[in-house]
C-alpha cells in the first residue's frame, strides 16, 4: 500500500481534517498546514490543516455540553460503548499500524502489537464499572456524611509522537470510562493516527462531542486547549519543556495536571547478575522504538569486573543489526521519527565523543545509500562515558547506549541519582537484601529488578523529579480523571 492510499475513502480515515468536532470533520487550511513527512524516506504524505483557537473553542464548549449526558449515563453502559471501541480497535489493527508506520517510522509488525496491545488501557478502565463509586461514613443518628466519585467534566489530552495508539488510549480509555468528555490535542508529527482514533471511537456509537481532535502545533493549538477555561484537567505526555509549558498556562486556572516526561533511566549490572540475560535486556531496552521510549535502558552501568565483556558482546549485537524499511517484512529497527531528532541525537553523540567517549559501534547513520534519506540512526554503543558527561545526564531518546563502569552499591546508587530524571529505573542481581536496599536508594518512580518491562496497566506509572507529576495506569491512574464530593444531610427519623 502507498502512502497516500492510508488516507482515501477507501480507509478508515478519510481526507484528511484538521480536527474532527463534536462528530463533524473541519478541513480548513486557511490557517496554515502541518506537513506529515515519513521518516524512513523523507517523503511527503499528507498536509493536515491546523486547528486555530476558535476551532479548539468549539471543540470545547461542546464537550463540556456532551459530556453532561454522557457521565449522567451508568457506569455499566459506558463500559458497553469503550467495549466496543476496543472490539474496533482489533478489527481495524492492521489499518491503524499502517498509519503509524507511515507517520511515526515503526515497524508493521510493532505498530500492529501497539494496537493490539492497546487495547489493554481499554480493558482495565471497563473494569471499573463494578467500581464503588463513593464511601458512607459512620454519622450521628438522623444524619448521612458521604464521599462521592464524580467526573472531572472536560480533559484535554495532549498526546506524544512515539506511541500515539496507546498512549492515546492510556489517557481517553480511563476518561471515558469515568464520565469525562476528551479533547486531544496530538503531536504534530503524528496527526493521522489520533484522527483516525476519534472516527473508530465515533463508528464504536461514542457520541458526538465527547471526544474530539485538533490537530496544531503546541504555540496555538495546544496553548488555545490547555488554558481553556472549560478545561478542568489536563494530562500530556511529552517532554519536560512542554511539562513547564502546560503548569505554567493552567496556574491561572488551578485545575489537575498529570504529566508523564521524560525519563534517563540507568541499567545496572552487578557481578553477580545473570549476565547473559542482562546483557539481552540491557541491549534490547534500548532499542526499543530505535530508542524513542521514556523509560529505555538510557545509560547502563556495568560493575568493572563485567565491563570488558558487556560491551563486546552488546557491540557485536549492535553490529548483527540490520535496519531495513519500517513496511518491510520482518522489519524489527526503524527510524527516528523526524530529520530534526536523527540531528539532535548526531549532535549528542559528537559531543560526548569530544567529551573523551569512544564510538564501539554505530555513531550515525547505518551504512548503505538506501539510509542517505529519512531520519535513520545506527545502533550504537559509547565506551568510556563518565557520569558528569552531558550523555550520562540527558535523554538521548534515541538508540545510543552509553556504558559507564563502577565499583561500589554507593558509587552506582549516587551516579544514578545524579540526573534531574526520576522515571524508571533498572537493577540486575542476585542478591535479594541488595535489590531490596536499590529498590529504595533509587530516586525513581518505578524500579525494575531483573526484568526490563513494559510496565502493566495494573501498577502506577508515575516519575518523580523532573519527570513528571501526577501518573497514568491502575487504580490511582484512573482517580485522577475523578473528584470527590462530599455530602452531609440531616433527615427526620
Amino acid at each position: 500500500m502507498t502512502d497516500t492510499a492510508l488516507f482515501t475513502d477507501e480507509g478508515l480515515l478519510g481526507p484528511v481534517p484538521a480536527a474532527l468536532v463534536a462528530g463533524v470533520r473541519e478541513d480548513d487550511p486557511s490557517h496554515g498546514t502541518l506537513p506529515v513527512v515519513n521518516p524512513a524516506t523523507g517523503a511527503h504524505v499528507a498536509d493536515v490543516p491546523l486547528a486555530p483557537a476558535e476551532t479548539v473553542d468549539r471543540a470545547v464548549r461542546a464537550a463540556a455540553q456532551a459530556q453532561k449526558a454522557w457521565g449522567a449515563r451508568t457506569p455499566l453502559e459506558r463500559a458497553a460503548v469503550l467495549e466496543e471501541i476496543s472490539r474496533l480497535f482489533a478489527v481495524h489493527a492492521e489499518e491503524l499500524a499502517r498509519i503509524v508506520t507511515t507517520e511515526q517510522g515503526k515497524p508493521y509488525d510493532n505498530a500492529v502489537g501497539e494496537a493490539h496491545g492497546a487495547r489493554t488501557f481499554f480493558d482495565f478502565a471497563i473494569s471499573q464499572k463494578y467500581r464503588p463509586v463513593g464511601e458512607k461514613l459512620v454519622s450521628d443518628p438522623g444524619r448521612s456524611l458521604e464521599t462521592v466519585e464524580v467526573p472531572i467534566g472536560v480533559v484535554a489530552a495532549v498526546l506524544p509522537w512515539n506511541f500515539p495508539v496507546a498512549i492515546f488510549a492510556r489517557k481517553v480509555a480511563p476518561a471515558l470510562m469515568a464520565g469525562n468528555a476528551v479533547v486531544v490535542k496530538p503531536s504534530e508529527f503524528t496527526p493521522l493516527s489520533a484522527l483516525a482514533l476519534a472516527r473508530l471511537c465515533q463508528l464504536a456509537g461514542l457520541p458526538d462531542g465527547v471526544l474530539s481532535v485538533v490537530c496544531g502545533d503546541g504555540r496555538v493549538t495546544g496553548a488555545a486547549l490547555v488554558s481553556h477555561p472549560a478545561v478542568g484537567m489536563v494530562t500530556m505526555t511529552g517532554s519536560t519543556r512542554g511539562g513547564r509549558e502546560i503548569l505554567a498556562s493552567t496556574a491561572q486556572s488551578i485545575i489537575p495536571v498529570s504529566l508523564e516526561l521524560g525519563g534517563k533511566a540507568p541499567f545496572i549490572i552487578f557481578e553477580d547478575a545473570d549476565i547473559d540475560r542482562a546483557i539481552e535486556d540491557a541491549a534490547d531496552a534500548r532499542l526499543w522504538n530505535s530508542g524513542q521510549v521514556c523509560t529505555c535502558n538510557e545509560v547502563t552501568y556495568v560493575h568493572a569486573s563485567i565491563h570488558d565483556e558487556f560491551v563486546r558482546r552488546v557491540s557485536e549485537r549492535y553490529a548483527a543489526i540490520t535496519p531495513s524499511a519500517p513496511d518491510a517484512p520482518g522489519s524489527t529497527f526503524g527510524p527516528l521519527v523526524a530529520e530534526r531528532e536523527r540531528a539532535r541525537v548526531q549532535a549528542m553523540v559528537d559531543a560526548a565523543v569530544e567529551a573523551g567517549a569512544t564510538v564501539e559501534v554505530g555513531g550515525g547513520r547505518p551504512a548503505g545509500d538506501e539510509f542517505a534519506e529519512g531520519a535513520w540512526f545506527a545502533p550504537t554503543l559509547l565506551s568510556g562515558v563518565t557520569s558528569d558527561m552531558a550523555i550520562a545526564r540527558t535523554e538521548v531518546f534515541g538508540p545510543v547506549l552509553p556504558v559507564i563502569p563502577f565499583e561500589t552499591e554507593a558509587e552506582v546508587v549516587a551516579a544514578a541519582n545524579s540526573t534531574a530524571f526520576g522515571l524508571s529505573a533498572y537493577v540486575y542481581t542476585r542478591d535479594l537484601s541488595r535489590s531490596m536496599r536499590m529498590i529504595a536508594d533509587l530516586e525513581f518512580g518505578e524500579v525494575y529488578v531483573n526484568q526490563a518491562g513494559p510496565e502493566s496497566v495494573r501498577g502506577y506509572h508515575s516519575g518523580w523529579k523532573d519527570s513528571g507529576l501526577g501518573g497514568d495506569d491502575g487504580a490511582h491512574g484512573y482517580e485522577k480523571y475523578l473528584r470527590r464530593k462530599t455530602a452531609y444531610v440531616t433527615y427526620e427519623r
